[in-house]
């Protein structure tokens, strides 16, 4: 991790030990008495470009070692006879690079050399903090069972590859409701429909509810694609307020007797992007005012098993009224297009079917015979259960890198939700990263009415590594002691 490395302190340097093919780090014997100085490649590259490629250079043959102050600007402008904006540039390329960050007040030093290849050239990997994907831990016993579960459909695919019964096979509802009991919820399974991921039938279930100009309320940070599905269906959204007991039933009534919604749509646990869960007691309320109200909600509990410790879902609650939604993105990976929708009543089933039908035909029978065996097979379970173990370590950095920043996780969330500190915009700051080769997502994608919070959403999932992981939080950490970079220019 990348403070942990930086707290070896001046005087150790990388080597790349070819036989054994990885890193070490060896104590430099001689720690120089005299300021750095670059030694300039000749060449057509410009010159902020090959300071950059000397200091890649230097670190690579010791000569520059991990945690070691570099000159400052104006002094090694001065060294160079070159202008402070030339090293500036340099500076920042280096940066960039993943090889130097920077302290207000105390100057630029060198980092652990992750960025750098064997041959000494800067890796232009960008590390995407944008897709909010759950961690690949890469456990050997899941790749194995994740095999085991394609060989078991058998050799012949013929009878997966014709038209089948809409809402899923029975195996598959029984799969459904077999895993929906991890949750837990015990549900009839007529009252289940096997659809081709949460968008689909989100879709579905919001063209049943609501029509165009109609007001649908939800988190007043919300899930992007319900901001997209509302669009298309020229419905309205109205978002609540959020603290750290998620929305609050008294401001839904209030939503609830001037507004006349149609529907409450929520994402309960760990809300995206947020991070914040609805406590149980405001659970309860909810659930009253909805009853006051005679409110359908959907709950999209996409991840509803990912903590320990899960409260109540409200269709346990008020199963009369919700409409459940639970997929396998958020555990399995996004690439399994399978979710399950639970209906308020069975006789709700032929209206919903009119919308899935035009719009996705079915859900893919393989796929949902791939997702029915893992469920069976505990490989569902083991995946979750990595997730969760993955999203700990990955917390663990999170917690170190960014011990003084303001933001918003849990322990077992693969995504955090970090405030800005003044002088920093949101704008700012995503630009920054990205210069940096850091993707986030500014609060405009998820806000629904008023001003964007001065926010951003990281995501540690996904193919990302966690010594990559390491080193972006640590970039951002530094980006955001920097509060001078928020107005400087980029070059």
């Amino acid at each position: 991790m990348a403070r942990e490395l930086i707290r070896v302190g001046a005087g150790y340097a990388p080597r790349w030990c070819e036989n054994a093919d990885f890193w070490r780090w060896e104590k430099v014997k001689n720690v120089r008495d005299e300021p750095w100085r670059p030694i300039l490649k000749d060449g057509d590259k410009p010159i902020y470009i090959r300071i950059a490629d000397a200091i890649t250079d230097d670190i690579l043959a010791g000569r520059l070692a991990v945690g070691e102050r570099l000159p400052p600007l104006r002094d090694l402008a001065g060294l160079l006879s070159l202008n402070y904006a030339t090293i500036s540039k340099a500076y920042n390329e280096a940066q960039r690079r993943g090889l130097i960050y920077s302290r207000v007040g105390q100057g630029s030093f060198v980092c652990r050399p992750g960025g750098i290849s064997r041959r000494g050239a800067s890796a232009d990997r960008a590390v995407d903090m944008t897709m909010n994907l759950p961690p690949e831990s890469g456990n050997p016993l899941l790749r194995e069972r994740m095999e085991a579960g394609l060989r078991a459909l058998g050799p012949d695919l013929q009878p997966l590859m014709r038209y089948q019964g809409f809402g899923g096979s029975a195996e598959d509802k029984a799969a459904a409701v077999a895993w929906l009991q991890r949750r837990p919820l015990t549900i009839d399974v007529d009252r289940v429909l096997v659809c081709p991921g949460v968008q689909s039938a989100l879709l579905a279930v919001l063209g049943s509810l609501a029509r165009p100009g109609d007001v649908v309320v939800c988190e007043a940070l919300t899930y992007p694609g319900l901001r997209a599905i509302a669009g298309q269906l020229g419905i309205r959204l109205i978002g609540l307020p959020l603290d750290q007991d998620g929305i609050d039933p008294d401001d839904l009534a209030r939503l609830c007797a001037e507004h006349r919604p149609k529907a409450l749509y929520c994402n309960p646990v760990l809300l995206n992007p947020a991070v914040v869960t609805l406590s149980e007691e405001r659970r309860q309320r909810l659930v009253q005012v909805a009853r006051r109200y005679s409110l359908p909600i959907i709950e999209d509990d996409a991840y509803g098993l990912l903590p320990t410790h899960r409260p109540t879902a409200l269709a346990a609650l008020a199963p009369e009224l919700t409409y459940y939604l639970c997929g396998f993105s958020k555990s399995l990976g996004a690439g399994l297009r399978i979710a399950y929708l639970v209906l308020p009543s069975a006789r709700l089933k032929s209206r919903l079917a009119v919308t899935l039908r035009a719009t996705t035909v079915m859900a893919s029978p393989v796929t949902a015979a791939l997702a029915s065996c893992w469920v069976q097979d505990g490989t569902a379970d083991l995946a979750v259960s990595l997730t969760r173990k993955e999203s700990q370590l990955r917390q663990a950095l999170v917690n170190e890198n960014l011990s003084g920043a303001d933001y918003q996780t849990h322990p077992e969330a693969f995504h955090v939700w970090l405030r800005m500190p003044g002088p920093w915009s949101r704008v700012a700051f995503a630009a920054r990263m990205r210069a940096q080769g850091i993707n986030v997502v500014v609060s405009d994608a998820f806000a629904v009415n008023g001003k964007p919070p001065e926010a951003v959403r990281l995501c540690l999932g996904g193919p990302i590594s966690r010594q990559d992981l390491a080193h972006a939080l640590h970039l951002i950490a530094d980006t955001l002691d920097q509060p001078g970079a928020a107005s400087a220019g980029f070059f």
